[in-house]
C-alpha cells in the first residue's frame, strides 16, 4: 500500500512538473492619454490587453514591429510570441509611452 501510494505521488509531482504553464490575459488600461500599468512584465505566451477609456483611438506601437489599434471606449489585444524587452507608445500621441519585459 505505502509504495502505491509513494507512486502515485511521484506521477502526480511529474504531472504538475510537466504541465504548461497557463498564459495570463494583462489588462493595460488607457485614461487621459496614459498607459497604466506602464510597465508589464509578461511570458511568451501571455496576451495582453489595452482597455481604452478614453473618447479617442490609440495605438499600442513598437517601432519597426508590431501595432495594436484601440478604438475608443474599446479594446486591443495582442499574444507575445518572443521574449525580450520592448518599448511601445501611441503613434498618434507619442507623448504616451509603455514598457513590456517579456521572459520565455
Amino acid at each position: 500500500m505505502r509504495a502505491s501510494a509513494l507512486s502515485l505521488l511521484g506521477s502526480l509531482a511529474l504531472a504538475l512538473i510537466a504541465s504548461p504553464a497557463l498564459a495570463a490575459t494583462i489588462e493595460v488600461t488607457i485614461d487621459k492619454l496614459v498607459f497604466s500599468p506602464a510597465s508589464v512584465e509578461a511570458k511568451v505566451g501571455d496576451t495582453i490587453e489595452w482597455a481604452n477609456k478614453d473618447v479617442i483611438a490609440h495605438t499600442a506601437t513598437v517601432k519597426g514591429g508590431w501595432e495594436v489599434m484601440i478604438p475608443p471606449k474599446s479594446k486591443g489585444s495582442i499574444t507575445l510570441k518572443e521574449a525580450g524587452a520592448v518599448d511601445y507608445f501611441c503613434r498618434l500621441h507619442p507623448n504616451m509611452k509603455g514598457h513590456l519585459e517579456v521572459s520565455p
